[in-house]
């Protein structure tokens, strides 16, 4: 292996592994970065997972999930604001800068993308003073178009920076993401116009796989796996001057299945194979 510096190791690759477990692992195999997901961090307490981290040396390099702004009832609105506020809150308090946000999908029974896309952006228009005031970014996650209609109406990178436009830098950004825009022949434009303004908040790798499982949401495959270039990307991403951590997050249930330690090496050696 060589140089695993900006390996950041997201808590979803290795979803068999307790936070204690994670924190472990990373230590011994020389990687001190992580991403973290709100679940098992409320799970095992957000405070005793900061001081967990921070005891082992351990950085955060986002907290994932805010988001899900599209629904039309004020009061599941206002809700979603709440635990968006609550995210953000969360992420400061594990000392990451990033909260990487997933959108939310169609409404039920709606067929109006511009208008969904409208509430992310009315929603981020509240949100992002709150989290600036507490050393927070949000990030906005385009996913694969085949998540459209249940979790994200904002599918390219395109989309997502005509919404993170309309608000500072260091408010609002995106998630360059390969599992969800390798597919793209805009990608390349619009990872340099993601730069230039600032606004790249997360570089994460996956695989893109087929023939995909029946629950898409698990098919993300490990790195050299499926179809991603992924030194392209990352040299796309650096040539505007990025130099921040490189997270891979991958769910996929036969990697879940296996050895944590071993998943952790193959990732690690896989990532310096393809994307380094």
């Amino acid at each position: 292996m060589t140089d695993v510096s900006r390996l950041s190791i997201n808590q979803e690759t290795i979803k068999q592994w307790s936070l204690p477990e994670l924190t472990e692992g990373c230590v011994k195999a020389g990687i001190d970065k992580v991403g973290l997901w709100r679940g098992p961090v409320q799970e095992y307490g957000v405070e005793r997972t900061a001081q967990l981290l921070k005891d082992a040396g351990l950085t955060v390099t986002s907290l994932c999930r805010g988001g899900f702004f599209t629904a039309l009832d004020p009061a599941e609105r206002a809700q979603a604001l709440d635990d968006n506020r609550t995210a953000i809150d969360e992420a400061a308090a594990l000392s990451t800068d990033t909260l990487v946000l997933v959108s939310g999908g169609l409404p039920s029974g709606s067929r109006d993308l511009h208008g969904a896309r409208e509430r992310v952006a009315e929603a981020l228009a509240e949100l992002g003073p709150y989290a600036q005031e507490r050393g927070v970014r949000l990030a906005i996650e385009p996913l694969h178009p085949m998540f459209a209609s249940d979790r994200c109406v904002v599918s390219t990178l395109s989309q997502a920076l005509d919404i993170a436009e309309r608000f500072p830098a260091e408010q609002v950004g995106v998630v360059v993401d390969t599992y969800h825009i390798w597919w793209d022949d805009q990608a390349a434009a619009q990872i340099a116009r993601a730069g230039e303004g600032g606004r790249i908040h997360s570089f994460q790798l996956a695989d893109w796989i087929t023939p995909l499982p029946a629950g898409v949401l698990v098919g993300r495959g490990q790195l050299g796996d499926g179809s991603v270039d992924f030194r392209a990307f990352r040299e796309m991403v650096e040539a505007t001057g990025f130099d921040g951590p490189i997270e891979v997050e991958i769910f996929n249930e036969d990697l879940w299945a296996r050895d944590g330690a071993g998943v952790l090496a193959e990732v690690a050696a896989r990532y310096v194979e393809h994307a380094c």
